[in-house]
């Protein structure tokens, strides 16, 4: 037993913004009373001054530099993996437009 659904663009363009408008709602009611930045909490009560924390300071190595092995290592790895993950989204890609052709046109035919 197969349903038969007909929507025409119309109809979906308007459900589309309608649900767009909805969606922009509820983050302007979720990020309505949130402050965009964190700010410091304000004593209510008389305030008595801040407190200083001991700090230590020691002496460190200097940064040194990565060598011209370990630099063309990590050109040589980004490079793969950059190749890696264009070859991941391009099959993704073809797979999800191949299905969009073989499903419009499997609807076409019938």
């Amino acid at each position: 037993m197969s349903s038969l659904i007909a929507i025409s663009v119309d109809d979906l363009t308007v459900r589309a913004a309608f649900i767009v408008a909805l969606a922009v709602m509820g983050l302007l009611l979720a990020g309505w009373r949130k402050p965009a930045r964190a700010s410091v909490r304000r004593p209510r009560g008389p305030f008595g001054g801040y407190i200083g924390v001991p700090v230590t300071q020691e002496p460190t190595t200097l940064h040194r530099r990565p060598g011209p092995l370990r630099r063309l290592w990590a050109l040589a790895a980004t490079a793969g993996l950059s190749v890696l993950t264009g070859a991941l989204i391009a099959v993704i890609v073809a797979f999800a437009a191949v299905y969009g052709v073989v499903t419009l046109t499997d609807l076409l035919s019938r």
